[in-house]
């Protein structure tokens, strides 16, 4: 985040979403880059902690009407919000299997297809089809797994969804999470796996349950060591 507004080119932002406990806001393409418009998010204390987001302990007083990008900082109703920490959002590893312990080989799944039924499908700022997604790829990059179909496909696709949701896609591609999802995958196969599932299902209406089914999926498909 901080790298990203600090090549951001100054002028006015477009607010995408306003809410009591969040704001999101269109980051352009900063000029020459080559890269695609992104989510820039403000979020408090109660919102998920999405990690294309400057975090802020309260939203209190700032109503979110103006936005603007100036010297690589984000301003908000003329409010400077100045980067004082960076937060590590990077998904926790897992490790594989030896080879000679794996089950055995199953056919490949048609990747291609499946995002093309996911991408998209659901309602809401973070489709539900998106959020499975973003589980699948999470546990691939936590598991040092490329997937550059998977990815390739995915991107072809970002036009059919919310620009917030196109971003979270971008951000897994990367292996950058929310915390839960974080806690949750560090915790696999010890005691409190049940408890950092429950706590990354009640995420969202149906955002945490998505990342869950995507990530199970992926966990399947992958041999991880406990």
């Amino acid at each position: 985040m901080r790298d990203r507004l600090a090549r951001a080119t100054d002028g006015p932002v477009r607010v995408l979403h306003r809410g009591p406990h969040s704001i999101y806001l269109e980051l352009g393409p900063s000029t020459g880059s080559g890269q695609a418009a992104w989510c820039v998010g403000v979020v408090d204390a109660e919102a998920a902690q999405v990690p294309c987001a400057l975090q802020t302990p309260s939203l209190a007083g700032i109503v979110g009407d103006r936005a603007a990008i100036e010297g690589g900082v984000l301003h908000l109703d003329g409010v400077p919000l100045r980067i004082g920490r960076v937060v590590d959002v990077a998904v926790p590893a897992l490790r594989l299997l030896p080879r000679a312990e794996r089950p055995a080989d199953a056919p490949a799944p048609d990747h291609a297809a499946w995002a093309d039924g996911l991408v998209g499908a659901g309602d809401g700022l973070t489709p539900y089809g998106d959020d499975v997604l973003c589980g699948w790829l999470a546990i691939h990059r936590a598991a040092g797994v490329a997937t550059p179909v998977m990815d390739a496909a995915a991107r072809s696709l970002l036009y059919r969804t919310t620009l917030l949701s196109a971003t979270l896609l971008d951000c897994a591609m990367h292996g950058e999470v929310l915390p839960e999802f974080a806690a949750w995958v560090a915790a696999l196969g010890t005691p409190a796996e049940p408890a950092a599932a429950a706590t990354v299902a009640a995420i969202g209406h149906t955002s945490g349950r998505g990342l869950l089914t995507g990530a199970r999926q992926a966990l399947s498909e992958l041999a991880v060591a406990a």
